[in-house]
């Protein structure tokens, strides 16, 4: 995986870094990272023996006509040419034990675009196996694997990369530099054993009891204080980044106050204005880091969204790309949680609602993850077919995918 440097060092993707474009989309304009769009490459000037050109013969309006040739490459020209099916299932991430990693090849053989590793004790042999697993995607960019690395009792590889004490632990009796070195260390690991992506730091503000069925993060959390939850967060992303894995900050926008765990019942958090004054804090920090990749929640948000914020054009394209200026990756929370299905909203449908709200990637729990998997990437084929899904909003989702993997598909 390239690295994930990019934002403090530019030079790292070369010509990956032309200028930024916005791509209209049924629910607003979406900023695209600069890094979707190659340069084309330098044209040499014509060596001084060469013979001229010839000039072209006019055409009948009198103006010269213009060379054809082929376009030049970038990103969304490849993308572009790809069947409907294969751009859809890279926005799909499929769950997966992580002692049957192979459970999921037919996913990964469809072209899944992430696979994320579900357990408490991963097999010694992980890492090959996982290698085996993306090696099933036979030309095409491999899958991004994530895992929940949080600390405490939310960790997946422990036994293979290193422990971390619980979150709230960690602020409590460590400095950010050493919770920055303690992630980097662990990284490392995880990216030896071929774990690309972590869906941590949590930066929802909490404090109390949990993570159980009315609290969704307890000590998940660094605290109560948006400075504490802040400094600590960040210091944990950059960890991760330094040691090659790709963190993912969440529960956009603030779930520590939420009336439930979204895992287990709809829930609500307080309202946009009082997140505004203090959860979202965190969030806009990490943005304005230029950190990679966002996980927005299932909660919805009085004053923002009335349902899921996961499927709400005003929380995704809205408040996060739009006013807030995020322009990396946007992954939903489980859309298989309760505060979906409870409403009546399947995966396949809700993976379309926050394909068409702005999300990039879309996660889900099942015990059939190929079936659905597969009825996934139907539903949003047939979104785009009829127009519910503009084709230009999938093509941009799945170019914020090859950024996050740091594809360059004319490479």
């Amino acid at each position: 995986m390239a690295s994930t440097h990019w934002r403090r060092n530019p030079a790292a993707i070369g010509t990956l870094l032309a200028v930024a474009c916005l791509v209209t989309s049924s629910t607003g304009v979406i900023p695209v990272a600069a890094s979707l769009l190659p340069l084309p490459p330098t044209t040499a000037s014509p060596s001084p023996a060469a013979p001229a050109a010839a000039t072209p013969a006019p055409s009948p309006s009198g103006f010269a006509a213009t060379p054809s040739g082929p376009p030049a490459c970038n990103n969304l020209t490849v993308i572009s040419s790809w069947s409907l099916p294969r751009r859809a299932a890279q926005l799909v991430v499929v769950p997966a034990a992580e002692t049957d990693v192979a459970a999921v090849a037919p996913s990964v053989e469809a072209g899944a675009g992430g696979v994320v590793l579900f357990g408490t004790a991963a097999p010694s042999d992980l890492g090959s196996q996982l290698r085996a697993l993306a090696a099933l995607d036979a030309g095409g960019p491999g899958p991004l694997v994530m895992t929940d690395e949080e600390g405490g009792e939310v960790q997946r590889v422990s036994n293979l990369v290193g422990s971390l004490p619980w979150p709230a632990t960690m602020s409590a009796t460590m400095t950010p530099a050493a919770v920055r070195q303690l992630a980097e260390t662990v990284a490392e690991g995880m990216a030896a054993t071929g774990i690309t992506m972590d869906l941590a730091p949590v930066l929802d503000l909490a404090a109390g009891p949990g993570p159980d069925a009315t609290h969704i993060d307890g000590p998940r959390s660094f605290g109560l204080a948006s400075q504490t939850v802040t400094s600590y967060g960040l210091a944990f992303a950059e960890g991760l980044e330094a040691g090659g894995v790709t963190p993912v900050v969440k529960h956009f926008p603030g779930e520590g106050g939420a009336t439930a765990n979204t895992d287990d019942a709809p829930a609500s958090t307080p309202p946009l204005t009082t997140l505004e004054a203090a959860d979202l804090q965190p969030f806009e920090a990490a943005i304005g880091a230029g950190l990679p990749a966002v996980m927005v929640g299932d909660a919805s948000v009085p004053g923002l969204s009335p349902g899921p914020a996961s499927l709400s054009p005003a929380a995704i394209t809205g408040l996060l790309r739009q006013q807030l200026g995020f322009e990396g990756l946007v992954l939903t929370d489980s859309l298989s949680a309760k505060a979906i299905s409870d409403l009546g909203i399947d995966v396949p449908e809700a993976s379309v609602d926050a394909v068409a709200a702005g999300a990039d990637m879309l996660l889900y729990n099942s015990t059939t993850p190929n079936l659905t998997f597969q009825q996934v990437v139907e539903a949003l084929v047939a979104a785009v077919s009829d127009g519910q899904i503009p084709t230009m909003t999938l093509d941009t989702a799945v170019m914020q995918v090859m950024a996050a993997k740091g594809v360059n598909l004319c490479g």
